[in-house]
């Protein structure tokens, strides 16, 4: 499965949708010593873009934000405010609700202004992962495993719920966590700053893509 240029276009209005929203403070889960809390949302107030229409629904729900997906390959995502971040670390739950193994979640970094230029960490309930560039008008590359996805033992398959994280460094450094496991890193500097976003992507052969998010965190390294 990979993103088409084509999916682009009709995802930018959603998209835009969350520029208008504020930053979050209070709530979530708690950040390392070392750390700086940036971003942190338990998802009790809604501060995050939201819309439905008869490819997608991300909307609040049971004091998270749930995404649906209705497409097959279809890529969807939310994000909290309209500001640039570089050298942090975001982590998000993820709960699965009865979302197909095919389905990709996670954490978009470095989004160029309101295009379609960003990085993605991203996994399935299936055990796979990716992190990919995308960049408008051009197919996305996939950094890890030669341009395909990959599979990690490290990933529980089908699980309730997954806490996933990535580090976007300003050096190009992009590592991606699922349950406090490192599960792969690599390099690109395209881009090294930029907006943070949740995203959602449906498989080829979806028949349900639900999941929601829940205490978010992001924080800046030390």
């Amino acid at each position: 499965m990979k993103r088409k240029t084509e999916i682009i276009a009709v995802i930018v209005v959603l998209a835009l949708a969350g520029l208008a929203c504020n930053a979050v403070t209070g709530g979530g889960a708690t950040p390392t010593a070392s750390s700086t809390v940036i971003l942190s949302d338990d998802f009790s107030t809604a501060r995050w873009g939201t819309g439905t229409d008869a490819d997608s629904s991300i909307e609040y729900a049971n004091n998270a934000l749930q995404t649906i997906v209705y497409t097959k390959n279809y890529f969807v995502w939310s994000t909290p405010d309209a500001e640039n971040y570089q050298n942090v670390h975001i982590e998000a739950t993820v709960i699965n609700n009865g979302t197909d193994s095919t389905t990709a979640f996670g954490i978009i970094c470095n989004k160029q202004g309101s295009t379609s230029n960003f990085h993605y960490l991203v996994m399935t309930p299936a055990g796979e992962y990716a992190i990919a560039r995308a960049a408008e008008g051009q197919s996305d590359v996939f950094l890890t495993n030669n341009d395909q996805w990959a599979s990690s033992e490290q990933i529980a398959q089908n699980a309730a719920s997954y806490r996933v994280g990535a580090d976007c460094n300003s050096n190009g450094t992009l590592t991606l966590y699922v349950d406090g496991q490192q599960i792969a890193s690599v390099s690109d500097s395209t881009y090294t700053a930029g907006g943070v976003a949740l995203m959602v992507w449906s498989g080829e052969e979806a028949t349900t893509t639900d999941v929601s998010f829940d205490d978010f965190l992001m924080t800046q390294f030390p």
